[in-house]
């Protein structure tokens, strides 16, 4: 009923197989894809288990380019969904089972994104309405002192000014960490990932072009974990790439 792709590149084995293991052993699940970007495929030996097809490109494709893979396959077998999940993220086998019985309630559901939390509980705010310049400078580079002066600008970017334990129906930009994607509308509408989009803003793109053609929802009736990493924030040429795709997407959207 339900693919998976997870994107690889020099990953933390146990913090991986944790994601492996939230997914292969929900009752939905039937197979998995993991696309490894890493130079080397030291991770080549997961591909070794029963329903994980394990696909390895070191000249490192890019987030969406990989996945596009994943989901291409997808679309030729008989699944009706395919996730799109981050290696750092986890959850509780059930939950997967929770997103599918209220997606097939409604069949013009596109994607959908639960309640995300850090492992301590704490909320992440990952429900966005599309971003502006302002909106993705502000986040990466206003000092803290400043931020506090453009708090609501910024909290209404993030949503908050709606109720993350209500059901939210509409959604522009879902976080890429989890994109629960129904295959029908894929298909039809011949969506995927940007390639052009090397890293970064590719789930505002790819939820922007969804919410053309169906809903969008974020259902906080099931949760994950994500550890969140922040890469961008500590890595010169990830920060690049983030600035790169943002360039890229704002003159894509005019």
């Amino acid at each position: 009923m339900i693919t998976a792709s997870i994107v690889l590149y020099n990953n933390d084995l146990k913090v991986l197989r944790e994601a492996i293991d939230s997914f292969l052993y929900s009752d939905s699940a039937t197979h998995l894809y993991l696309v490894d970007n890493s130079p080397s495929d030291d991770l080549k030996i997961l591909g070794n288990e029963q329903n994980i097809t394990y696909l390895h490109y070191p000249d490192n494709l890019g987030f969406g380019a990989a996945h596009n893979i994943a989901i291409k396959k997808s679309l030729l077998t008989d699944s009706t969904y395919h996730l799109i999940l981050n290696p750092d993220v986890y959850f509780e086998p059930f939950e997967m089972d929770k997103m599918i019985a209220f997606m097939e309630q409604d069949p013009q559901i596109g994607q959908l994104m639960p309640k995300v939390t850090f492992p301590n509980g704490d909320l992440q705010y990952l429900c966005k309405r599309n971003p502006t310049m302002f909106d993705l400078f502000a986040r990466r580079f206003m000092p803290g002192f400043l931020k506090s002066k453009f708090k609501q600008k910024m909290d209404l970017y993030e949503y908050r000014d709606h109720d993350y334990n209500n059901i939210i129906y509409n959604v522009p930009y879902l976080s890429g960490c989890f994109m629960l994607l129904r295959n029908e509308i894929l298909k039809k509408s011949e969506i995927l990932f940007d390639e052009k989009i090397f890293m970064y803003i590719e789930d505002a793109d790819l939820t922007r072009r969804i919410l053309q053609v169906s809903k969008t929802v974020y259902y906080p009736f099931a949760h994950i974990y994500h550890h969140y990493g922040k890469g961008s924030y500590n890595n010169f040429k990830l920060m690049k790439y983030n600035i790169d795709s943002a360039l890229y997407y704002f003159k894509k959207w005019k």
